[in-house]
């Protein structure tokens, strides 16, 4: 009998919830593509979290069509999931908004972040999956968003914090191809396992690092990585929640003591 009864009944309680929101997730996206195979249309998902992307890259089995996935520009961290059935008579695209946010008066106003925009949308009550990345600019940040909430959010986003803003259609190509900011930061470690990888990135130890892993909170490209001694290929995306998310590049060079000489792009 543990000597913390409440606090296991809590743990218990948190685990079920957990297991269960996973299994409703994986049932909703066989739901989406058996509903894209019955009516011969492209059905989509909400913006799906890193979590969800790795339930959905391990559900693809049990899928009743094709599907892709993409959130509005090459390496987004929030995507939407697309299931494509086999006769589709119609082109198609993914119904993803780009909305540019910036200050109605930039003279006055204040230093906002990403925190900033993210708390101004949790506001108005927005469901998470109705919106993915926020990318800030030199003077503006991207959203991106389903189509169906874009002219709410023009009508209703009018204040982050203290400074009044604007928000607009952002026109795009059809594919909406954008680079994020990304901060380069060379380093040398001792090699590519993954443990290593994100202890260098984040200042962490490789015991702490471990600990990530072990709490499912390190994504490679989307899915979930638990084993320290997995490797980290060059151009991979690495996600660490809580954290922040950087790409792993390296030519293989060494440096003079035998060390592995790599490149972190930070996303800002």
């Amino acid at each position: 009998m543990s000597i913390f009864p409440g606090i296991s009944r809590i743990f218990w309680i948190r685990s079920v919830y957990e297991m269960n929101e996973r299994e409703l997730c994986r049932k909703r996206l066989i739901d989406l593509s058996r509903q894209a195979d019955w009516k011969g249309i492209v059905t989509f998902s909400a913006f799906l979290n890193l979590e969800e992307q790795n339930i959905y890259h391990n559900t693809m089995d049990e899928f009743y069509t094709k599907t892709a996935s993409f959130g509005g520009y090459d390496g987004s961290e929030r995507q939407m999931a697309a299931f494509i059935p086999d006769a589709l008579s119609y082109d198609w695209k993914y119904p993803v908004a780009c909305l540019k946010i910036s200050p109605l008066y930039p003279k006055y106003a204040q230093e906002l972040t990403h925190r900033d925009v993210l708390g101004a949308l949790m506001h108005l009550g927005l469901d998470r999956g109705k919106y993915g990345d926020i990318l800030r600019q030199e003077s503006y940040f991207l959203l991106f968003c389903e189509e169906s909430v874009a002219s709410f959010l023009m009508g209703e986003l009018t204040r982050i914090s203290r400074t009044e803003v604007k928000a607009e259609v952002f026109e795009t190509d059809a594919e909406l191809r954008f680079a994020p900011e990304l901060e380069e930061r060379p380093e040398i470690v001792a090699s590519n396992r993954i443990d290593c990888i994100i202890a260098k990135a984040y200042h962490l130890s490789r015991a702490q690092a471990a600990e990530y892993l072990k709490s499912e909170k390190v994504f490679l490209n989307g899915r979930t990585v638990t084993d320290c001694n997995q490797s980290c290929e060059s151009g991979t995306v690495v996600s660490v929640r809580g954290k922040g998310r950087f790409r792993f590049e390296t030519d293989g060079a060494s440096s003079k003591k035998g060390k592995l000489r790599v490149r972190f792009l930070m996303y800002r």
